[in-house]
């Protein structure tokens, strides 16, 4: 193609149409001369178009007009690339022109919506007007460049495949082999029966083994199975079969086969916190208490953030191993969360029950951290919250009149100040559980500084007895 380049100027110019390409599997610039049109973009003018307009640019720009008299001396050329638009793409033309004695006298870039680059050139340095010899020299160092990037891209893949018989191929993912069956499936054959530990009107609780490992092992009663039941044992497993955490009961496995439906847990020796405060008339020294309620909040959190609520939160479901660990236990109503981050329906005991979740209102985890408060006021007092009323009584005091368990005068400032915000009647202004396990660990440090300045009190004021001693 033939353009003008400026007013007067008996110039020619050379459209060379160089199409660059990246090779999919040798990683390298190709440089080929193109055989086809250059592209459209759309509604955007093809690269013709942009051509003529780079070139009515040329006739417009004042500098231009500026230095035309020393222009007309010398040959210029005009040299139009159309290639697709990569990275260094202009320097890389540059150099080109350059390596054939080109000077750039003006430089026009322009890029399409669809990837492609149209660069003009206006250049001197070729002795003579006609353009064939120029063209000729072009395509040669395009294919000098072409050759240079094949070597550079071989020399490349051959320290690659060098490297990859040094290296043997990691897959994205371990492939685990599977016999077919799933891994927390319980072959009964295996499981061995020693006492009952508790019975309830679905199921009876027994210690057992399982290969000779000491277990709790649940089952649910054959005659008593429900669709409700069924539902609720899918639901523990499915939820349990999915967590590990130390302050959580560590799930087995499960024999889903009718009717042998059991769900195999690890044992925990020292029982419920229920039974210990209500049974056994146990009391927690302050210090112990606040160990007992960072264990909850520690496996509570870790539910949370695995969008699991367990909905039933009370002293009857944490539990204790023989190392006073406490964790939490009996998924059977626990949910995933959904993705809205609210759920409906009321589930849970009314006495540790949230007002949301009595209400039929829609609630999120918050509702656990309001059945953690009055579980931490139980550790605290001993007692059963609301005592005095029934179950049924306590959820209409609690949603109509603001009912709250009364905290003890002596307790803890902080404790108290705990309780109150975690039993908000509104669930956005109770903290979550990272804040608590946060607010119980200041309290236990502050406990520990008080009781280590009381030792030494003490320790002091013996001392000081023995001297008075001493001096009579």
């Amino acid at each position: 193609m033939v353009y003008p380049v400026s007013n007067g100027m008996s110039t020619e110019s050379i459209h060379s149409d160089c199409s660059m390409k990246e090779d999919a599997q040798s990683s390298y610039m190709a440089i080929r001369q193109s055989v086809h049109p250059p592209p459209t973009f759309g509604s955007s003018p093809n690269l013709e178009v942009l051509a003529f307009q780079a070139n009515k640019y040329n006739v417009e720009d004042g500098d231009s007009a500026v230095n035309s008299a020393s222009l007309l001396s010398r040959p210029m050329h005009e040299i139009t690339f159309s290639t697709v638009d990569r990275p260094k793409l202009l320097s890389e033309l540059t150099f080109l022109l350059a390596e054939i004695g080109l000077n750039i006298q003006e430089a026009h870039a322009f890029s399409t919506v669809d990837g492609f680059s149209l660069d003009v050139f206006v250049v001197d340095g070729w002795a003579r007007e006609e353009t064939e010899e120029l063209k000729n020299a072009l395509e040669k160092e395009i294919l000098k460049f072409k050759e240079q990037s094949c070597s550079k891209q071989a020399s490349i893949s051959a320290a690659s495949k060098q490297n990859e018989t040094r290296i043997e191929s990691i897959p994205d993912c371990v492939e685990i082999p599977s016999d077919g069956t799933d891994v927390w499936e319980i072959d009964t054959d295996h499981l061995k029966f020693e006492n009952k530990v508790a019975s309830g009107s679905y199921g009876d609780l027994y210690r057992g083994t399982y290969c000779s490992q000491e277990v709790a092992i649940k089952i649910l009663k054959p005659e008593r199975v429900s669709a409700e039941m069924l539902r609720e044992f899918s639901q523990e497993v499915y939820i349990m079969r999915k967590i590990r955490h130390k302050n959580v009961v560590q799930f087995i496995g499960a024999c889903t086969r009718p009717p042998n439906l059991c769900i195999v847990t690890e044992f925990m020796a020292r029982g419920s916190i229920y039974d210990f405060l209500h049974k056994q008339k146990g009391v927690f020294k302050l210090s112990s208490l606040i160990k007992v309620a960072t264990d909850v909040s520690r496996g509570m959190n870790y539910l949370h953030q695995n969008n699991i609520i367990h909905r039933d939160l009370k002293t009857a479901n944490l539990l204790m191993d023989e190392n006073e660990v406490v964790k939490v236990a009996d998924f059977g109503v626990a949910r995933v969360q959904t993705q809205s981050g609210v759920m409906t329906a009321e589930t849970g005991t009314y006495r540790w029950m949230a007002p949301e979740v009595i209400e039929h209102k829609p609630y999120d985890y918050k509702a656990d951290v309001f059945s953690f408060a009055i579980v931490l006021w139980e550790l605290l007092t001993g007692e059963l919250p609301y005592s005095y009323l029934t179950p049924l009584q306590a959820a209409v005091g609690v949603v109509q009149k603001g009912l709250r368990p009364t905290i003890p005068k002596n307790a803890h400032p902080k404790l108290a100040e705990l309780l109150e915000r975690c039993w908000r009647q509104d669930p956005s202004q109770r903290p979550n559980f990272s804040e608590i396990i946060d607010i119980l660990k200041q309290i236990a440090k502050e406990v520990t500084n008080d009781k280590e300045e009381r030792r030494r009190d003490k320790s002091s004021a013996g001392f000081f007895s023995a001297l008075i001693r001493g001096h009579h």
